[in-house]
């Protein structure tokens, strides 16, 4: 029976490294005779466009349908001035909530090639091999009630609420404490718990849970360490979990660390390893249309919608060895250029993969 992969581009540049990600997937299935099978639909300001929500219900069953979906990024200032509740982002929102992908996977690699596009010092940051683990469908984003009011002053006050329960914090600490396991065996926890309530019910349910790990070493850091570390030591860190805002704004700073957001993928999965699989990065609608987006997040989300939902380790390790031969060569896209290498466009490097995946 085939296995069916939804591909939402969605805005900005989400349909130029989509096509160059598609490129890489399809010669992956011919190549090692997967049997995917690939349908198209549409999120965020593309789909406020053609049905006047950003997730049409449609869209939502067919991704509940299907084996994994590929999205490239949504928004853009074209939709930033309707209605919040409809804004593109909400739709994102609502397929990772309606899919139960609870957790989202950051990996922040630092590739050798790229050592001198990284905002830090060779030495600080050459072998650096992080993994994000950011609770993804709780916390502040969903957290209810939330709005606008008046005080009596007529001041108006906005408000958010940020909740956890046991359960919640639970789940996502075992992928946390799993994915270490198997890697360095060290999970750092990070939270606010000296000031959030949230965050001092974290680091009790963590603790509780570390205890059906006893071959991992656990310790807790305050996020604001945790941002300060991760510009003065990076490579102290194997895995960190922590929640949904902690997660989004630590693992764009780590992004800068590997040379370029252009270059962290990520996984979105739920209790059965079905994954949404997008870029860190946004829609960047400042070069949306101009050619030059890195499209090597996208293309390396690939691969890791090939490991964790397919368990095609074999492809995956093909794409990602064909992005390391493809930097080998020199070539950059804007982002990650330096000196003496040569500047791509979006198109030619997806081609660059594509060769490269081809010959091995």
């Amino acid at each position: 029976m085939s296995k069916q992969i939804l591909i939402l581009p969605g805005d900005g540049i989400g349909p130029e490294i989509m096509a160059e990600a598609v490129k890489v997937l399809e010669l992956a299935n011919t190549k090692y005779q997967l049997g995917f099978e690939f349908s198209h639909d549409v999120i965020g300001g593309a789909a406020i466009d053609k049905h006047g929500v950003p997730l049409a219900d449609e869209t939502l069953e067919r991704a509940r349908a299907a084996d994994a979906v590929l999205l490239g990024a949504v928004g853009g200032p074209k939709w930033d001035a309707i209605e919040r509740d409809i804004r593109p982002e909400r739709g994102l929102l609502k397929i990772r909530a309606q899919l139960g992908l609870f957790a989202n996977l950051r990996p922040a690699i630092l590739y050798p090639q790229l050592a001198d596009a990284s905002s830090l010092k060779p030495e600080i940051v050459a072998g650096l091999d992080i993994l994000i683990v950011r609770e993804l469908t709780g916390g502040i984003y969903f957290g209810a009630p939330r709005g606008t009011r008046e005080l009596d002053n007529g001041e108006r006050q906005a408000y958010d609420t940020l909740p956890y329960s046991e359960s919640e914090i639970r789940r996502i600490a075992r992928v946390g404490f799993d994915m270490a396991r198997v890697r360095g065996k060290k999970l750092c926890s990070v939270d606010k718990a000296n000031v959030l309530a949230s965050s001092q019910l974290w680091r009790e349910v963590v603790e509780q849970v570390a205890k059906d790990y006893p071959d991992v070493e656990l310790s807790h850091m305050y996020v604001d360490n945790a941002a300060m570390q991760l510009v003065r030591a990076p490579k102290q860190f194997d895995v960190m979990v922590t929640d949904n805002m902690f997660g989004d704004i630590l693992s764009d700073e780590a992004s800068m660390l590997t040379g370029s957001i252009g270059m962290l993928p990520s996984a979105s999965l739920d209790s059965n390893n079905k994954g949404m699989y997008e870029p860190c990065h946004g829609s960047a609608p400042d070069i949306a249309g101009k050619g030059i987006a890195n499209p090597l997040a996208t293309i390396l989300s690939v691969s890791m919608m090939l490991r964790y939902s397919f368990n095609q380790h074999a492809a995956a390790e093909a794409i990602e060895k064909a992005v390391s031969l493809v930097l080998d060569q020199g070539l950059r896209t804007g982002d990650i250029w330096s000196e003496g290498k040569a500047k791509v466009g979006t198109q030619e490097m997806g081609d660059a993969v594509v060769a490269a995946l081809r010959n091995l």
